[in-house]
């Protein structure tokens, strides 16, 4: 299967340490999709999850040294820390491995659009001023996922497809509308206060590229649930990229083939 190259590549919320972590999928991705400019938009490592129950599988080291071979072999690579992995916010302006640690970053695409890139927390009331009730928050999310986990599981078996319970929730429960509106107002401000075009950010898990008015909002979603990226290509163009367990079973069925038909 031939590598899509890309200029750059934007991704956040891996959540590396919790059981729930879709390494494996964004291992695929980065199989097949390579880049000049690798932005890691926070959240990639649970810090707050790692304190609390230590969880570590093969498929988190190897997504680390895939990381780290593609700094070596001239990829750019940015880390922006976000609040699960704040500890690495201690480090911003310096380099580790040819990885670059940033507080925030502003990215010009290849159409000259100024994209403001942030994990986004920074917009998170609850997060920045009630710290002992994010971390609730994060538990029950948890919780969640593992229930969405099991219930996906019984679909499986019954032959239906992959459904995901918080992004249902997100579109349906009106206190999750609000949040998601608020959050993307508070970040349409920071677009405007840094003269930028576009903002790209992660923290809720919602994956969406939205314009509004003559700004435009780019949320990479995770690979918690939706398994879900930004590419860019030569021309500037942005695109969200889906790669959950449908996407690979359609791709490994595409090598199958071509490999029984040579």
């Amino acid at each position: 299967m031939k590598v899509t190259k890309h200029r750059s590549i934007f991704i956040s919320d891996v959540h590396i340490g919790i059981r729930a972590s879709k390494v494996k999928e964004l291992l695929h991705f980065l199989k097949y999709n390579d880049c000049e400019h690798l932005y890691l938009l926070g959240d990639i490592i649970d810090g707050w999850r790692l304190k609390k129950n230590w969880f570590w599988v093969p498929d988190f080291n190897s997504f680390i040294q895939k990381v780290l071979r593609k700094a070596r072999s001239g990829t750019k690579v940015y880390y922006i820390p976000g609040n699960h992995d704040e500890v690495f916010s201690d480090y911003c302006g310096f380099s580790f491995a040819n990885i670059k640690v940033r507080k925030n970053r502003i990215h010009t695409t290849a159409n000259n659009k100024r994209l403001l890139l942030m994990h986004g927390h920074e917009f998170d009331g609850i997060v920045l001023n009630s710290k002992w009730l994010a971390k609730i928050g994060a538990a029950l999310y948890d919780y969640s996922v593992w229930f969405n986990n099991i219930l996906n599981f019984c679909r499986r078996k019954l032959g239906f497809s992959y459904w995901s319970l918080s992004g249902y929730l997100k579109t349906r429960v009106k206190d999750a509308q609000r949040f998601i509106e608020n959050f993307e107002n508070a970040c349409l401000e920071r677009i405007k206060k840094n003269n930028c075009d576009g903002i790209v950010c992660g923290h809720i898990h919602h994956p969406q590229i939205k314009k509004i008015g003559d700004k435009t909002y780019h949320n990479l979603g995770d690979w918690v649930d939706s398994c879900s990226a930004m590419v860019e290509d030569f021309n500037g163009n942005l695109e969200l990229v889906f790669w959950d367990e449908k996407k690979i079973q359609s791709l490994e069925k595409q090598i199958l083939n071509k490999v029984s038909a040579a």
